[in-house]
């Protein structure tokens, strides 16, 4: 019910970041880590700057199975956190960073 009315939100207004947040939140909570993935990545190919969603999409990496990636997404939300001084997040996703390992673990 829920996913069927955040389809319908989407489908007028395709490039909402919010909505697609709820969508990837949604289909998390629904065991869908592939579309969840999606929307998170189209979110943020619409607004890099929505820092939350590197720490969700990092954590669905982890879980996949998928650390080299988390990684790399805990490194550039890192990079987006810093550039608007969003602090909080920064500090999130370094902690998330540190505890998948440091660069020597992933080049």
């Amino acid at each position: 019910m829920r996913l069927e009315k955040l389809l319908d939100f989407l489908k007028s207004n395709p490039n909402d970041t919010f909505i697609l947040f709820a969508l990837a939140k949604e289909y998390e909570k629904m065991g869908d880590d592939t579309h969840a993935g999606i929307y998170y990545q189209k979110l943020l190919e619409i607004d890099e700057k929505y820092v939350g969603a590197y720490y969700h999409l990092g954590k669905l990496q982890e879980r996949t199975g998928d650390a080299p990636t988390a990684f790399t997404t805990y490194k550039k939300g890192m990079q987006i956190a810093r550039q608007i001084g969003d602090d909080h997040a920064y500090s999130e996703l370094a902690g998330a960073k540190l505890n998948l390992g440091d660069d020597e673990d992933f080049e």
